[in-house]
């Protein structure tokens, strides 16, 4: 009995699924990492803040003081907003990733009834080929004896 095409269209769409669920991940992901670079710019500039305070401080410039205290002050503000935004995404992420794994399961648990039912069916296929043969030389052996007989 071959595998059933309701079967083979089973494992199509577990397989498109599962493609679009890693579509899903890999785009997840990339936010993730941006939001992640965003982040590390933002470290980036409170640093340049830190160090124009520090500069201004050495040579006086107010102008630069409150320039690095601003710089500084923004820094934190994108900081509070990007964290809880990571954290955010870091949970959709696992969650995408989950999903991903689910569905290439499920894709793997058909590709592996259709391959069981493959094997029977080669299986029963060289049996029948097996009992042909047999036959045939059962009735071939018969036939000579048969003559055998006929000739003694």
């Amino acid at each position: 009995m071959p595998v059933s095409k309701s079967l083979r269209r089973l494992l199509r769409i577990r397989e498109v699924e599962e493609e679009q669920c890693r579509i899903r991940l890999e785009s997840a992901n990339s936010e993730l990492t941006q939001l992640q670079n965003a982040l590390d710019a933002t470290v980036e500039r409170d640093r340049r803040g830190r160090r124009m305070v520090v500069a201004s401080a050495h040579s006086g410039e107010a102008f630069d003081r409150l320039a690095g205290m601003e710089e500084m002050k923004t820094a934190i503000r994108i900081a509070t907003v990007l964290t809880p935004r990571i954290a955010e995404k870091e949970n959709h992420v696992s969650l995408l990733r989950k999903a991903f794994m689910d569905k290439r399961i499920e894709l793997r648990q058909v590709a592996t009834l259709i391959e069981e039912a493959e094997e029977k069916d080669a299986i029963e296929a060289g049996r029948r080929s097996q009992q042909t043969l047999d036959d045939c030389f059962s009735s071939r052996k018969h036939r000579v004896q048969n003559q055998e007989k006929k000739r003694g």
